[in-house]
C-alpha cells in the first residue's frame, strides 16, 4: 500500500510499515521504565539537591536532543528540507547530552555499579525516545486505518 506524506504528497511512503501493537507498548514500556527507573534512582539516592538537578536536566535534555536528531533524519528521508546547520546541531546536542552524563558520572563520588545504573537508564531512555518519535511518525502516515477497518467491518454485518 502507498502512503503519502501529509506535508509532501510528492514523496511515497510504501517503503515505511505501520508499527505493531506490540512495537508501539514494547517502545513506550522501555521509555516509561528508563525515566521513572532513572528518576527514582535521583530519588533515592544521597546526593545534593544541585546535583539531583543536574543529572535531571541532562536526562530532559537528551530526551529533547534525541527527538530533534530522530525528527530531522527522518524529515531528510521524506524529502521535507532540513537545513545543514539543525541536522548537525541535532546530532552535536545528543553528543553533548552523553558528554555531559558520562562527565557527571566520571566525577561523580559513586560505586561502579550506581553509575552504571544511570548510564543504562539514560541510554534505554534515549533509544526508547528515538522508537516512540519514529512510532508516532509511521502512525501519522495510517490516519484513517481504524476508520476504514470500522467502516469495512459494518460493511459486512
Amino acid at each position: 500500500m502507498n502512503h503519502v506524506h501529509p506535508s509532501n504528497p510528492n514523496v511515497p511512503h510504501h517503503k515505511i510499515q505501520k508499527p505493531t501493537g506490540a512495537f508501539i507498548g514494547a517502545s513506550w514500556s522501555a521509555l516509561l521504565i528508563g525515566i521513572v527507573v532513572y528518576l527514582l534512582g535521583l530519588w533515592n539516592t544521597d546526593m545534593a539537591l544541585n546535583e539531583k538537578g543536574y543529572y535531571f536536566t541532562v536526562l530532559m535534555y537528551g530526551l529533547f536532543s534525541a527527538i530533534s536528531l530522530q525528527k530531522s533524519v527522518r524529515d531528510k528521508l521524506e524529502g521535507i528540507p532540513v537545513t545543514g546547520i539543525y541536522f548537525g546541531l541535532s546530532w552535536v546536542s545528543l553528543g553533548i547530552s552523553i558528554l555531559l552524563l558520562a562527565v557527571g558520572l566520571w566525577n561523580a563520588e559513586m560505586v561502579l555499579s550506581e553509575k552504571g545504573f544511570y548510564g543504562i537508564s539514560f541510554l534505554l531512555s534515549l533509544f526508547a525516545a528515538i522508537a516512540v518519535q519514529k512510532n508516532i511518525r509511521d502512525l501519522a502516515l495510517y490516519p484513517n486505518d481504524e476508520v476504514t477497518e470500522e467502516i469495512e467491518e459494518q460493511e459486512k454485518i
